[in-house]
């Protein structure tokens, strides 16, 4: 089945930002207990925006959320130090969110994933910035996977970000990502496919439409996890549908239960 990795709990977004500042825990646990409810596979802990803050913020979130979640975490943040705390903080084998062939990300990281059970999120990025090909994504995927497997993370823990890009900026970026995450899921069949999928309608009215339309197109290409807010109901209609479609809900009866549940509308 598909794996929603709920994007709320994070510090760049208003709401968010003010109840960690004010340590607000009943606005964090009712955030989480609403995306756990709507099928969120994972919750996004991210505490990076209050500069200065990030080690404290990302402490007293797990503390406050830890009690009351029925899923694993991502811990998403691009220091080792924090995610170093983080990890030894989490009860359920967590996601890290993440690593990419940046030099000095990539050298930062690998380290701190030595030894560690975990997911992973791998972007493919590199110091020469956005992938312009699906083989330039397929490239970099191959790259990640490989070296994550010489430090013991296997293949089927990995989930490749082959980074979304705006459709509004060149015609082909659809095109382009659907290859490469056909091309990988090919050559590497344990792995997982991930992302966000907003970029893909950037700059373009009636977005939601676009996205939603797009995730069926990245599922049937081999997409089996997104960072999307749960609580969008339409969205995660569309994606059990699609999963109902592709052949991944016997007997339909995710679909059905949406249904009757009210979860899903046509």
């Amino acid at each position: 089945m598909f794996e929603v990795i709920g994007e709320r709990i994070n510090t760049s977004r208003k709401f968010v930002q003010a109840a960690v500042e004010n340590r607000d825990a009943d606005y964090i646990i009712d955030d989480v207990k609403k995306q756990q409810e709507a099928g969120a596979n994972y919750i996004d802990v991210n505490a990076g925006a209050r500069i200065g803050h990030e080690t404290e913020d990302m402490k007293w979130l797990l503390d406050t959320i830890q009690p009351i979640s029925t899923v694993p975490l991502t811990l998403d943040s691009p220091d080792p130090a924090v995610l170093e705390m983080a990890f030894k903080m989490v009860e359920k084998t967590p996601m890290i969110n993440s690593i990419s062939l940046e030099k000095e990300r990539f050298d930062a990281m690998m380290p701190f994933l030595d030894g560690k059970e975990c997911k992973i999120i791998a972007l493919c990025m590199d110091d020469d910035g956005m992938p312009s090909s699906s083989n330039d994504i397929l490239n970099r995927a191959k790259t990640l996977i490989e070296e994550l497997n010489k430090i013991g993370i296997p293949t089927g823990s990995i989930y490749v970000d082959p980074l979304v890009q705006p459709i509004s900026v060149e015609s082909n970026k659809g095109i382009m990502v659907l290859e490469a995450v056909r091309s990988i899921k090919a050559e590497f069949p344990e792995v997982h496919i991930t992302g966000g999928l907003s970029n893909i309608s950037y700059g373009l009215p009636q977005r939601k439409i676009i996205n939603r339309t797009f995730v069926s197109l990245m599922m049937s290409a081999g997409m089996d996890s997104a960072i999307i807010d749960p609580l969008d109901k339409k969205i995660m209609a569309s994606i059990r549908t699609a999963d109902m479609l592709l052949g991944q809900d016997d007997f339909c009866m995710n679909y059905l239960k949406g249904v009757r549940s009210g979860a899903i509308e046509s």
